[in-house]
């Protein structure tokens, strides 16, 4: 077996395991916070997205640094700092005593975290480049089976057993998935000539490559809109979801079951549209993927049924997965060799930034015009973010994004 495809199967059992233990308590967060002494329903839609928003903040400021750090030190480090590190601070939420509490942790997760962006940066870095949107893709799907059994079990569990064990068992799979990095991944590293000559410029050279790579920086800003469009619904979901059920109902698991059917759909989307795009251009079928999302998430604005929400989830998850796959796959094409690590924490701040507006514009929408206008605006800004690949994102290959970078 080849080395690059030995190293993607033991990191998408990791990535797996690690995805789905941070999934593992996001059915409830808004439940977490009414129980921590949030009443109000507005205010909790606020604070869920506060919450929700903290870890990407502070993994937006924190990305590009350990991007860095792996360009220089390796990639198998930061995949031990993000499993171990947030091994920790989940554990230790599950002990929060009040919502003020919850937000630092969740602020300090997003700091030491980044399990997705170290894993893909490992397998880029291995992968020949004619097979990255299948092997990225395949990724991918590790990720979204993790957001599909997470929540599913999740919300489960915390209905059964209340919240707070949640974050423990959360702590533990992280530990886990640490233990089996350590023990199962090897990676022959050594830093690219020019990383290590910059060596404590490294982050400002990185910045330089993007910011005089049109390619990187065209993909960088279609990334965040498309990102914001699929995050807008993150804490609003869970609270549209109890409006549909009677009262007494068990809202964490249907919450649960809802989310495992988006997961599930992008578990899917996400390979075959890579693979799709390896062979007809992942430009296309990013541009194709964003406007099918769209038009999935109009129709769920309009709905009163559960098993309505579950279709046109699990249909708006196949597409969602599609544009994630796709836009992956373009940015490791255009990273030059020995960068992989600085553009995927870049992306990763990118992503994180997007992760941080979409819940507060999707909570703050709510807050103003109910829970089901967010559905709508999560639309428009995937029409938008397709409109923008279309207008300004080109597929090249990384030599031609090579020439453009300051070394």
């Amino acid at each position: 077996m080849p080395t690059w495809r030995r190293t993607l199967y033991t990191v998408w059992f990791i990535q797996f395991i690690a995805v789905a233990g941070f999934s593992f308590v996001m059915p409830f967060i808004p439940y977490y916070v009414q129980e921590l002494g949030i009443t109000d329903v507005k205010l909790v839609a606020i604070w869920a997205g506060l919450v929700t928003s903290a870890q990407a903040v502070s993994m937006a400021l924190m990305a590009p640094v350990w991007g860095a750090l792996s360009d220089r030190y390796g990639r198998k480090l930061m995949v031990l700092r993000a499993t171990f590190g947030g091994a920790v601070i989940m554990a230790l939420m599950g002990f929060a005593a009040n919502v003020q509490q919850l937000l630092v942790l969740r602020f300090l997760q997003g700091m030491l975290t980044g399990t997705v962006s170290a894993a893909t940066t490992l397998v880029a870095s291995a992968t020949p480049k004619e097979r990255l949107g299948a092997a990225l893709g395949s990724l991918q799907t590790a990720v979204f089976l993790g957001v599909s059994f997470g929540p599913l079990f999740g919300g489960f569990m915390g209905d059964t057993f209340g919240y707070r064990p949640s974050f423990w068992i959360t702590g533990g799979l992280l530990l886990v998935s640490g233990i089996l990095v350590a023990l199962f991944v090897h990676e022959d590293f050594q830093p690219a000539e020019d990383v290590v000559r910059a060596g404590r410029h490294g982050y400002g050279n990185g910045m330089r490559l993007v910011l005089t790579s049109s390619a990187l920086l065209a993909l960088f800003v279609a990334r965040i809109v498309l990102r914001t469009g699929s995050r807008a619904l993150g804490p609003v979901l869970p609270l549209f979801v109890q409006t549909l059920l009677p009262a007494g109902a068990r809202v964490a698991t249907m919450t649960g079951i809802i989310s495992a059917a988006t997961a599930l759909g992008s578990a899917i989307g996400s390979p075959v549209v890579g693979g799709w795009g390896d062979r007809q251009g992942h430009r296309r079928w990013l541009i194709v993927s964003a406007l099918a999302a769209a038009l999935c998430f109009v129709p769920q604005a309009f709905i009163h049924d559960t098993r309505a929400l579950i279709f046109w989830q699990l249909l708006s998850g196949l597409a969602v997965g599609g544009t994630l796959s796709t836009v992956t796959a373009l940015l490791a094409r255009l990273a030059p060799d020995g960068h992989q690590g600085i553009v995927f924490g870049l992306d990763a701040s990118a992503v994180a930034g997007a992760n941080a507006i979409g819940p507060m514009a999707g909570a703050a929408v709510a807050a103003g015009l109910g829970l089901r206008a967010p559905f709508l605006l999560s639309a428009a800004f995937l029409v938008v973010g397709a409109l923008a690949v279309a207008l300004w994102v080109q597929e090249r290959d990384r030599r031609l994004a090579s020439a453009e970078t300051i070394a």
